[in-house]
C-alpha cells in the first residue's frame, strides 16, 4: 500500500496523517473545511519536532520531506487512488452514516476502509456500505505517533484478507495490533470511558479537586497521566460523545454522562484543543499551564 486516505484533519485525523507519512507512505488528508488544513498542516510541523525529541536514538526525517508526502484538501474524490482509507472524524452517526456513502462512490472496491471511532460499533458502519466485508475498527490512540499499538476490531463481516490488510498496514508504519471482536466502545474505551466519567462525577461531587484526582493515578497507580488530563487530551465533546453512545447501546446508567462534562461541552471547553478543559493550556493543543 503506497497512499493512505485519511478523512477528518482534527487531532487524530492529523496524528495519524503523520505517522503514515513519517513512517514512508503517501497520505491524502481530507477535511471540508480548509482552516481545519491549514491547522492540521501546522500540527504537523510542530508534532514531527516533539515525536524527534522523543526518539532520540531514530533518525529524523526532514519535515519539508514529511510534510511534502501529506496532500491536503477539500475534495474527496482525491481518494480514489487510495490503497486504504481511514475516517476520523466526529463521533456523529447521521454524519458518519453519509460520509460512507460518499467514500462508497469513490473509492473502488475492494479498497478497506478503517474506522477510528472511539465507540460506535465497527459492524453499524460496514452496513451503510457496499462492501461490509471491508470495513474494520482501527482504534488509534493520541497521540498517534508515539503509541506503539493499535485496537483493531472485527466487525461480524469483516473478511480475513481485510484483517491481514490492516495488520500490514499497520507493520510498515511500525506498529503493534492487538485484534478484538466488534462492540461498542470495543475494549478500551468500556474501560477507559468509565474511569475518566467517574472522575469527573468525583470532581462534580466536591470529593476532590483536578490536581488531586489526577495526583492520584499518577502517584498511587503509576499512570504517565491521570483521568481528567487523559479527557482534556482525549477532548471532553469526544468523550461526551462517546459515554452517548455506550448508553445508547447498552442502557446501562453506569454510562450516563457526568452533568459536569454536559456543561463543559456546553461552554467549548473541550481540553487541549481548545486551550482550556480541565486544566488550562497555553495554547490550543499546547502544554499546561497549570502543572
Amino acid at each position: 500500500m503506497t497512499q493512505i486516505g485519511v478523512v477528518g484533519a482534527g487531532t487524530m485525523g492529523t496524528g495519524v496523517s503523520q505517522l503514515f507519512a513519517d513512517t514512508g507512505a503517501d497520505v491524502v488528508l481530507v477535511d471540508t473545511a480548509q482552516e481545519a488544513l491549514d491547522r492540521s498542516r501546522d500540527q504537523v510541523a510542530t508534532g514531527l519536532r516533539m515525536a524527534h525529541l522523543v526518539r532520540r536514538a531514530t533518525a529524523p526525517r526532514p519535515a519539508d520531506e514529511v510534510l511534502g508526502r501529506i496532500r491536503f484538501t477539500t475534495d474527496l474524490k482525491q481518494l480514489r487512488d487510495a490503497d486504504f482509507v481511514v475516517e476520523n472524524i466526529t463521533e456523529d452517526w447521521p454524519a458518519k452514516r453519509r460520509l460512507y456513502a460518499e467514500l462508497d462512490d469513490v473509492c473502488p472496491p475492494d479498497v478497506p476502509f478503517g474506522v477510528n471511532t472511539s465507540a460506535i460499533p465497527i459492524s453499524r458502519v460496514a452496513a451503510v456500505t457496499r462492501r461490509p466485508d471491508r470495513v474494520i475498527g482501527t482504534h488509534f490512540m493520541n497521540p498517534a505517533p508515539l503509541k506503539p499499538t493499535v485496537e483493531v476490531i472485527r466487525g461480524f463481516h469483516t473478511s480475513d484478507d481485510t484483517v491481514r490488510r490492516t495488520a500490514a498496514l499497520l507493520a510498515a508504519a511500525g506498529r503493534k495490533h492487538i485484534v478484538v471482536n466488534d462492540s461498542a466502545g470495543f475494549v478500551t474505551n468500556r474501560v477507559a470511558m468509565l474511569t475518566v466519567n467517574e472522575a469527573i462525577f468525583l470532581l462534580h461531587e466536591r470529593v476532590a479537586d483536578v490536581t488531586a484526582i489526577d495526583r492520584l493515578f499518577k502517584e498511587c497507580f503509576g499512570h504517565p497521566m491521570g483521568p481528567l488530563a487523559t479527557a482534556d487530551l482525549i477532548g471532553l465533546d469526544t468523550v461526551l460523545y462517546s459515554l452517548e453512545v455506550l448508553y445508547d447501546e447498552f442502557q446501562d446508567p453506569k454510562y450516563r454522562p457526568c452533568p459536569l462534562l454536559r456543561r463543559m461541552v456546553d461552554a467549548g471547553l473541550h481540553g487541549r484543543k481548545t486551550g482550556r478543559g480541565f486544566h488550562t493550556y497555553e495554547s490550543m493543543g499546547g502544554e499546561r499551564t497549570d502543572a
